[in-house]
């Protein structure tokens, strides 16, 4: 005797349950946050362009495939859209600017 099936087959599912499972594209899953007093739009990309970005938030490379998101003022264009680091842009508040020093300059 077999076990019994507590979900049912795949076959048995109804076409209305699976276009509910299906993930909402990313433009869906845009957001408007505040950020130096201004709104920002927000949206989460998986990372599957192939390219590299730089996060302003720790100057740190994101590497092609990693999970990311893509943050605009509101009132800006396609130019001014930045790629972080999800934790660096959760982070955006408590952090101050990721500083760029040469390697004989003063800490100060």
């Amino acid at each position: 005797m077999s076990p019994r099936r507590n979900t049912p087959r795949r076959s048995e599912r109804s076409a209305a349950d699976r276009v509910e499972s299906r993930p909402l594209a990313s433009w869906h899953r845009e957001r408007t946050e505040d950020f130096r007093g201004e709104d920002w739009r927000v949206r989460p990309v998986d990372g599957g362009s192939g390219k590299s970005y730089r996060c302003p938030g720790c100057d740190q490379e994101i590497r092609p495939g990693v999970g990311h998101v893509v943050a605009w003022p509101e009132h800006a264009g396609v130019d001014d859209r930045r790629h972080w680091h999800t934790a660096c842009w959760n982070a955006r508040d408590r952090r101050g600017a990721a500083i760029q020093r040469s390697r004989n300059a003063p800490r100060y």
